[in-house]
Order: C-alpha cells, then structure tokens, then sequence
C-alpha cells in the first residue's frame, strides 16, 4: 500500500544541520572499512557478504564495472530504515541519508548528508509534490532514491547501501557491550521517546555509568558501565530533551560508533561469523563480493583522510491533504550548485548544473505554488522543463 501523498509517514523531526558521524555512518564504516579486511583475507566470508546483495533495480548512469575495476572514484548512497526486517513488504521512510564519495587516487573519503526532510518531487510520483526526500524509498523503492537524488543533484550514484539501524542492537551484544561517557544527564524510554515509560534508562554526564527500570523510574537497577544493544539504542536515540536537538543526538550516536568501531577493530571480532552474519543480514546492497574484493585492494587507502559535508536548507511549511502544517526543509539552488560541485570534483567529473530545484518535475497547474517556496532571494525558477 502505497503512502498517502504528505501524510504522517511523511512528518517527522527536524532536519541535520551538521553532518556528525550518524548510526548510519557507523554501519556503513563497519560494512565498508572495517570488513574490508575480512574480504581481503578471508575467501570464507564470500557467503556471507552474498547475503547482502540486492540489485537496484535501474540502469546507472555510467558503466559502474569499468568504473570499478578501472580504480576511478566510485559514489555510494548510504540510506538506514528503521521498520524491522529488511525483507518486510512494508519499507518506510529512510531516516538517515548520506552520499560516500571514494576517491583512490586523492586517498580521501568525502561524506555529504542528504537533509532528509529536503522538499523534492520524487521521479516517478511527480503527482504527490510536494514531498520529503526521505519519502522516496517509501513511495517506490531502491530506484526511486537513486532517481530522486540524481535528479536532484545532477550526479550519477554507483551503488547503494541500505541499513537497518534495528541492527545496532545486535551488533553492540555480538561485541559484547560497549563503555561510553554521556555528554549530559538524561533519562529516555524508547517506547514514548521521552523521560518516562516503560524500559527507562538514566545516563549521567561525563561518565559511563547507568541505569535501567522496568517500573517508569519507581525503582533502578545497579549502576552499569557496559551498555547492551537496548541500551545504546536508547543512549543514541533521545533528541527531544537535548538542549543540542539533533546536532546533540549526532554527538551521541558518534560516540557509539567510536565505542563499536573500538570494540569490533580486532581480529577475533572480525573473524567471528557472528558478527559478520549480523552485518549481513542488516544490510542490502548492490556491491558484489568481486567490487568489495576490488575496493579492498584499490580504494582501502582512502578511509585514511574522511572529508564531512553537508547541504544547509531554509525551513518553511506546507499544509498537508489534511490542513497540518508539514516542516521541510527547502535548499537553494546555490547551495544546491555547491554541493554538486563538490560531489562531482570529489569524482573527478567535469563542472555542470545542478538538478532541478525539486529533482522531478513538477505537474501542471502546481508550478505556482513550487515557485513561492523557494527562499528569499533564491534567482532559480522552480518550474520544470515540462511547465516551460
């Protein structure tokens, strides 16, 4: 069942303003750099990793084999869900959305986060405008992100990789628990996203001790410095009550990734099938055993010099079918033009325009209205080529 166009699936939290090393990044360092040395040395690993691979489901822009195997800098989109099983029929939204750029011959690795909350017309549903750009996994499928982030930018994308961050939860227990420090006091329940509720847990600032009640805080267990997957969900997770909001939210989910990255950077970790079978099975993308075995021999070099990005959007709101005020977040096009400069020098590709302001098109009789939310000031014109 297809989402209504600007329904609730589609509301939801306020855009990144500040690309800091998300849940996402974190999966996406273990996927990607970490087991690089797992499929350098190990022929075993072969079926696990196949268990990951799921085509995309379009024709790319370029040849991506030649691309590949020729050692030219490759582009991947990284997006995470968070709906449980990834074989699910129902997909939802991608909460998280960045683009990994490897460059071999710099030796550097450049990340750009996508604003999930970015106003696009989604390619291929064109008639549900507007829309978030996180919404476009939703209303179609791989492709469709694919579509909408090149259109939309005006870059071809090589792979993808998409990450179920339910999987968190067993990675930190296949490591056997992590011990962070917590930037501030808070207490947060995943079941209410707030500081009461059922399974409540208390961190304490500038130290690694904490908490978990079953009762909403009437009684609290020993202090714990080992958080489990539960706990680490939900150390990473609380926004609402973070004077930082989401920026503070991102600081959090850093330091589990450097606590993971820490604790899963050793040899008997990285040779255990368990842990390599909970990658796989949180993880689905089009990159071969054969281009991962490539990437670890031409591109490893470049993990070493990591470059973060990221596109900063003006808010604005649009009523939905429903008369609710929806958040987006709508990004110039000369920051559009930016970002894209950067993709594609980051690829060695040659200067040239951005996408359209939306990425789609945008249907007859709405051009108007696409126009009037463009910010202040912005010369593009929203329209598409087909309302010329």
């Amino acid at each position: 069942m297809e989402p209504k166009p600007n329904s609730r699936l589609n509301r939801h939290q306020s855009p990144s303003h500040k690309l800091r090393n998300s849940i996402l990044f974190l999966m996406a360092i273990l996927l990607i750099v970490v087991s690089f040395f797992i499929w350098r040395t190990i022929s075993s690993t072969k079926g696990v990793v196949d268990k990951s691979y799921a085509g995309a489901g379009l024709t790319k822009s370029r040849n991506v084999s030649n691309v590949i195997k020729s050692g030219r800098p490759i582009s991947i989109l990284l997006y995470g869900t968070d709906t449980g099983e990834l074989g699910r029929t129902y997909r939802g939204r991608t909460d998280s959305m960045m683009l990994l750029l490897i460059n071999p011959k710099t030796k550097q690795t450049t990340m750009v986060s996508l604003p999930r909350d970015a106003m696009v017309s989604i390619v291929g549903y064109e008639d549900t405008f507007p829309q978030k750009l996180n919404a476009a996994y939703a209303y179609g499928s791989t492709a469709t992100s694919i579509k909408t982030v090149e259109a939309f930018l005006n870059i071809p994308i090589d792979f993808y990789a998409l990450v179920n961050m339910g999987g968190l939860a067993n990675m930190v227990n296949q490591v056997g628990g992590i011990s962070v420090d917590s930037p501030l006091d808070f207490t947060y329940s995943q079941e209410t996203a707030h500081d009461y509720g059922p399974n409540l847990y208390r961190f304490h600032k500038n130290s690694d001790k904490y908490e978990h009640s079953d009762d909403n805080g009437k009684t609290w267990s020993k202090s714990k410095t080992k958080m489990n997957g539960d706990a680490a969900l939900a150390f990473s997770r609380m926004r609402y009550d973070d004077p930082e909001g989401d920026y503070g939210r991102q600081k959090r989910q850093r330091i589990v990734l450097e606590g993971l990255i820490k604790k899963s950077a050793n040899v008997s970790t990285l040779l255990n099938k368990e842990f390599m079978s909970t990658i796989s099975s949180n993880v689905r993308t089009d990159l071969t055993f054969g281009d991962m075995t490539t990437m670890a021999s031409k591109y490893i070099d470049a993990k070493n010099d990591i470059i973060t990005e990221h596109m900063q959007g003006v808010s604005t709101s649009y009523p939905d079918s429903e008369g609710n005020n929806v958040s987006y977040e709508v990004i110039p096009q000369k920051e559009k033009q930016r970002a894209t400069n950067l993709i594609r020098e980051a690829l060695g590709l040659k200067y040239e325009q951005t996408g359209l302001p939306y990425g789609g098109e945008i249907p007859a009789g709405l051009s108007t209205t696409a126009t009037s939310l463009r910010p202040v000031g912005d010369n593009s014109t929203a329209t598409s080529t087909s309302d010329k």
